[in-house]
């Protein structure tokens, strides 16, 4: 019996998923796409003092050793062989930065993480703009704010034309992305200091800080990173595909510290330590990316919305970098081969999604678990017109007005909390189609349909609501692990594995929830531009920085 369950399997791919809160190990079926098993550990998030977050690197590395184990021994359980495990992909938390001693391994410091909804999504943490500090509160649940002094000094030093950082990366200069933090590394850590003045320093994100580990740490581990992860740190030409010389200067960066970039697709060495030991790590995407391999999302103009704390619109542009009027990032996609071209996408973020929410559990109580809010919403159908603008620390992408704050307008003696818990999933609906129609209009390709994934995607109301305010229909995967599954795709489909084909044909039909639009075209618009007045009564309402404004 055993024999025959191996013989039908076939070959499996493992994947890291290293998230902002916990680390997960999961191993697929490379031919059906099949989650088999896999683990979670949390992560400890550490706030030394107020505005900073922290994690420990070998706390993190540790937990991936120990997913790997508790992953292997439940398919031992399941009497499935893990030699049939080919290969290794990791998807990360990007952004959050670590440096660390070449010669015992050891972590510098610990590593300085990045927001849980983008920095640049904050309207204030891009510079230049409106107010030189940036909003606090629900807009990130643990935005790093040590990093707002560098980006001060950098902006006003900036070469030429405010567009030097963004041409060349994408990215406005901002608190969120790895260059400030690690420019803050050298510029208030001794250790850090003393170990790049004797050449024993290396910079990564966390996919360089595990692969240098897995693959032999101070016994030759390979320090490298992907083209994804890469262009995340403001250091890296999205065009060149390398380390921009301009850019390292600039932040007065060393260059001999950076990882070696790669493709997200390649073998970069092989685990040299514990249950999977020679077992090849070959794949590589930073989170949001890995989420849209995982929907194969692999046409232009494809999109998908991973829905959690915020949310992440990304959508593939295809082989030209398309840069917004509207405020949204431009970043690398993947790049699936070394010789295979590389994609781009445009992303753009909704930074209150889940945590209107928890909002409305733990600030006003109206709910007790997330999960209720759906039964309330489904209690009345309807928000009776009354609109939730959750601007808590001002309006972001495509607005960008820090001096907006939240409001519930539309309120009746009839209103009740039934009401706001359907306004509140309606505002995350809202705040999704302002960043796709900023998209429409920076690409010109209308879409057809809209991919999602992530924790609320469970909400059934939520979803139809999606497709209503969208007015095309919304396409859930039922598999919902589409980070890990874009990881292992890419891990399975590098050169020297080849378990995995990306081929359009070869492709298994995920099943999919699909939710279609249910109200006419033109109650939706009128929905829209009815949240678009309630948006404009939002602004303007902090005037001063005065103790009010939720500013630090």
């Amino acid at each position: 019996m055993a024999a025959s369950k191996k013989a039908v399997l076939g070959p499996l791919v493992g994947a890291v998923d290293q998230g902002t809160s916990s680390t997960r190990f999961l191993v697929f079926n490379s031919k059906t796409a099949e989650l088999l098993s896999h683990h979670q550990v949390e992560i400890k998030q550490e706030f030394p003092r107020e505005g900073w977050v922290e994690q420990d690197p070998k706390e993190i590395l540790h937990s991936v050793y120990e997913c790997i184990e508790k992953t292997c021994e439940k398919l031992g359980q399941l009497n499935i062989d893990i030699s049939n495990i080919k290969a290794i992909g990791v998807s990360n938390q990007r952004e959050t930065t670590v440096v660390w001693d070449k010669l015992t391994g050891e972590p510098l410091y610990n590593a300085v993480a990045a927001p849980v909804s983008p920095g640049p999504s904050d309207p204030a943490a891009v510079v230049p703009s409106g107010s030189s500090v940036p909003a606090a509160g629900a807009s990130s649940v643990w935005l790093d704010l040590r990093t707002q002094s560098t980006v001060e000094s950098l902006s006003k030093r900036i070469p030429g034309n405010n567009n030097f950082v963004k041409s060349k990366t994408g990215l406005p200069l901002s608190t969120y992305f790895s260059a400030v933090k690690l420019r803050w590394l050298l510029d208030n850590v001794r250790k850090v200091q003393k170990a790049v003045e004797e050449d024993r320093a290396l910079f990564g994100t966390i996919d360089s800080w595990l692969i240098w580990s897995l693959t032999g740490g101070a016994s030759g581990g390979v320090h490298c990173t992907d083209v994804t992860n890469a262009s995340r740190t403001m250091l890296f030409n999205i065009h060149s595909l390398e380390w921009d010389k301009e850019l390292c200067e600039f932040f007065e960066i060393p260059m001999k510290i950076l990882p070696n970039v790669r493709s997200s697709s390649e073998i970069y060495g092989l685990m040299k330590a514990g249950a999977l030991e020679g077992v090849p790590i070959s794949g590589c995407l930073g989170d949001q990316s890995a989420a849209l391999v995982g929907q194969m999302c692999f046409q232009d103009g494809q999109a998908k919305n991973t829905y959690g704390t915020g949310c992440f619109l990304l959508c593939n542009t295809g082989r030209k970098c398309v840069f917004s009027e509207h405020g949204l990032l431009t970043t690398v996609a993947y790049k699936l081969g070394r010789d295979k071209p590389v994609y781009y996408a445009l992303e753009g973020s909704v930074a209150i999604a889940g945590a209107v929410i928890r909002w409305l559990r733990d600030n006003l109580g109206i709910i007790k678990t997330s999960e209720e809010i759906e039964k309330l919403a489904k209690e009345v159908g309807t928000s009776y017109g009354c609109y939730f603008v959750p601007a808590f620390s001002g309006l972001y992408a495509p607005y960008w007005e820090p001096s907006a704050r939240g409001i519930i307008c539309g309120l009746t003696q009839f209103t009740n909390k039934c009401h706001i818990a359907f306004a509140a999933l309606e505002a995350v609906c809202f705040q999704t189609r302002e960043i796709l129609d900023a998209m429409n209009r920076d690409c010109g390709i209308p879409l057809s349909h809209l991919q999602v994934d992530g924790g609320m995607t469970n909400n059934k109301i939520l979803m139809q609501l999606q497709a209503d305010i969208l007015y095309i229909p919304v396409v859930k995967p039922s598999m919902p692990e589409t980070t890990a599954l874009g990881a292992a795709m890419a891990a399975g489909a590098a050169e020297g594995v080849g378990v995995w084909s990306l081929e359009p044909e070869d492709l298994s039909a995920v099943t999919m929830e699909r939710f279609e639009p249910q109200i006419n075209a033109e109650e939706s618009e009128i929905r829209y531009s009815t949240w678009k007045k309630a948006v404009m009564k939002s602004m303007g309402w902090v005037t001063t920085q005065s103790s009010e404004s939720g500013m630090p």
